[in-house]
């Protein structure tokens, strides 16, 4: 069952959520691949990932009454996918989860068999990409530029990498190839 499931992650910048609804776009409706939806600490906004918005107090008390399969802290925010969320695993579909570089080690110990989908981007459309956004001082810029670049997948994990250094359809057609090549992964 788990090896049904894509855990999707990589630095703030390399284009994830974009690359993610691109692949949404290019799926035909009948696919039996899901995209699960996070339950994160901050409000919903117009442009990105349209997911569940509580504050703070309500995701800490979800945490506690155990609703989440996974959650993690990254970069402020806290992020959760509910069980419900994972169902789709037990009917046979793929899934794909936006998950966090640092909740990696956790996912695989709870998740064996999982894949990895890492997106990332070159240092320079990195740092490109997130000082357009304005959120952050150069220095705390800079600072999550050189963490993406030191970072290293584990090498005991099953990982597929997409770097989105140029336009949306170049990464996506290698994302389609590396999807492609699971075994088990809807043709068409």
């Amino acid at each position: 069952m788990n090896h049904r499931l894509i855990y999707v992650m990589g630095p703030s910048g390399a284009g994830k959520d974009s690359l993610l609804d691109w692949l949404k776009s290019k799926l035909p409706p009948q696919s039996p691949i899901r995209f699960s939806k996070r339950t994160i600490d901050r409000p919903l906004q117009a442009l990105g990932e349209q997911h569940e918005s509580v504050d703070s107090a309500t995701f800490e008390r979800l945490q506690k009454e155990k609703s989440f399969a996974m959650h993690w802290l990254a970069n402020g925010r806290q992020y959760g996918v509910r069980h419900g969320e994972l169902a789709p695993l037990r009917q046979q579909q793929w899934l794909l989860v936006n998950g966090s570089r640092a909740y990696l080690p956790e996912a695989l110990r709870q998740f064996e068999g999982l894949n990895v989908l890492h997106i990332s981007a070159s240092a320079d459309i990195l740092r490109t990409r997130l000082l357009a956004r304005q959120r952050e001082t150069p220095e705390a810029v800079e600072a999550r530029v050189q963490r993406a670049v030191a970072y290293s997948v584990p090498p005991t994990c099953h990982c597929m990498n997409v770097l989105n250094d140029t336009t949306l359809d170049d990464a996506g057609a290698v994302l389609m190839n590396a999807l492609s090549a699971l075994p088990g992964w809807p043709a068409g």
